[in-house]
C-alpha cells in the first residue's frame, strides 16, 4: 500500500505556511513535501517537523525570477553560474530541515536553443549531483507538461531518462507525475515499468482537473496496485488543488491511511 505525503505548496492553502505542518498532521499524513519554502527559517520549519513528527521529502530548486516567467535555470546557457547559486540555497535549506530530496527545475528555453540547453543541463546536474551526493541527496527532475507550463525544458519520461544516462550519477532520478505523463502520452503502467529503474518520487493529481485524484482518467485503484506490484518504495507525493477545504476532499485518501488523528 503506497504511503501518501501531502504536498505543501497545493495541501492545506487555507492556512498560513507555518500551520500547514500540524494540519498535515492532524489529518493523518505522515510526511510532507514542499516547493518554494525559502521566505522561511530553515529552523522554524524544522521545528514544525519534529513536532509533528513528520518525515519532510524534498523540494525545489528556487525558480529565479517568476515574475519575468522563469521556473528554473537548470538548462538555460549562460547562466551557470546562478544556477549553481540557487542549487547551493536548495542543497542548504533541505540538508537544514533533514530532507531527502531536491527537484531540479530545468527552466524553460525557446525551440532553437533546446539542443544546447540539453548539454547545459547535463553538465549542470553532474555538478550539482555531485555535491549532493556528499550529504547523501537525491536529485529530482520531473517532465512537466507544456499545457500547464508552456516551454518548460523537460515534458517527456523518455527525455528525462536520456538526460539521466548521460549524466551518469546515481543519484539523479525521475519524478514520475502521474498527472503530467498522463497529459504528455499517457500509458501509465507501461511507461512507469519501463523507466522503474530511474524512477525516485511519484505525485497523484487528477487529470484534466488536477483536483482529488478520485475523479477523471486515471485510475488510482489501478496505479496504486501498480505501484505495489513493482515494488516501489517511496512515498507517493499528493500534489493536486483541493476542490474545496483540503480536509474535506481527503476521503480518497482514507484506504490508504490518511485518516484524522
Amino acid at each position: 500500500m503506497p504511503r501518501l505525503a501531502a504536498n505543501l505548496a497545493y495541501l492545506f492553502t487555507e492556512r498560513p505556511f507555518m500551520e500547514r505542518f500540524a494540519a498535515a498532521a492532524a489529518a493523518g499524513f505522515t510526511a510532507v513535501e514542499l516547493q518554494f519554502p525559502y521566505d522561511n527559517a530553515p529552523s522554524a520549519v524544522k521545528a514544525e517537523l519534529e513536532k509533528h513528527k513528520l518525515t519532510m521529502l524534498g523540494l525545489n530548486t528556487p525558480p529565479g525570477n517568476l515574475e519575468a516567467g522563469e521556473f528554473g535555470l537548470a538548462c538555460v546557457p549562460g547562466r551557470e553560474a546562478e544556477f549553481a547559486a540557487l542549487f547551493r540555497k536548495a542543497l542548504d535549506y533541505v540538508l537544514a530541515i533533514g530532507g531527502r530530496q531536491i527537484h531540479v527545475l530545468a527552466g524553460k528555453l525557446p525551440p532553437e536553443q533546446r539542443p544546447a540547453g540539453d548539454t547545459v543541463f547535463v553538465r549542470n546536474l553532474m555538478l550539482a549531483a555531485d555535491l549532493a551526493a556528499e550529504n547523501n541527496i537525491t536529485l529530482l527532475i520531473e517532465p512537466i507538461n507544456a499545457r500547464d507550463r508552456p516551454g518548460y525544458f523537460l515534458n517527456r519520461v523518455e527525455h528525462a531518462a536520456d538526460i539521466i544516462a548521460r549524466a551518469e550519477r546515481k543519484n539523479i532520478r525521475i519524478q514520475f507525475d502521474f498527472y503530467h505523463v498522463q497529459i504528455v502520452g499517457g500509458d501509465l503502467t507501461r511507461r512507469f515499468e519501463a523507466y522503474f529503474p530511474v524512477i525516485g518520487h511519484v505525485q497523484v493529481g487528477a487529470v484534466p482537473s488536477r483536483h482529488e485524484p478520485d475523479e477523471g482518467e486515471v485510475n488510482l485503484a489501478e496505479m496504486f496496485a501498480m505501484l505495489d506490484r513493482s515494488g516501489y518504495q517511496g512515498f507517493v507525493g499528493a500534489e493536486y488543488r483541493p476542490r474545496g477545504r483540503t480536509e474535506d476532499g481527503l476521503g480518497w485518501a482514507a484506504p490508504y491511511g490518511v485518516v484524522p488523528k
